[in-house]
């Protein structure tokens, strides 16, 4: 059993390494608050973020088959929609998600 002083020194030295690289970020990030460039990005990241979604959730989209293309094309524009009114991204894309997967779980009953 390792003695209570190696053990106290131990756990001081983690502790002060986890507090350490935990603030690191917070103390990196002090200087950019005014950048010109993270105020850029800032307004425009949301939009660059919702094309990438939506790119990648209809990458494999068969466009020749309705019960897949009408849920995408109603989930999309029912994002969209609530995106430019409410702007906000969570709310859009849960929404759209929702809808989404309650219109390929109704065409997928209705197919059988």
């Amino acid at each position: 059993m390792p003695s209570p002083t190696y053990l106290i020194v131990s756990i001081v030295v983690a502790a002060s390494v986890t507090w350490l690289l935990r603030s690191v970020p917070f103390a990196m990030l002090a200087p950019l608050r005014r950048s010109k460039i993270l105020g850029f990005l800032g307004d425009h990241m949301p939009l660059a973020i919702m094309v990438i979604l939506v790119a990648y959730t209809l990458r494999d989209l068969d466009v020749f088959s309705p019960s897949a293309v009408v849920p995408a094309a109603v989930a999309l524009l029912i994002t969209a929609t609530l995106q430019l009114w409410r702007s906000n991204m969570i709310l859009s894309v849960l929404c759209g998600t929702a809808v989404y997967v309650v219109m390929s779980s109704l065409v997928a009953a209705y197919m059988r």
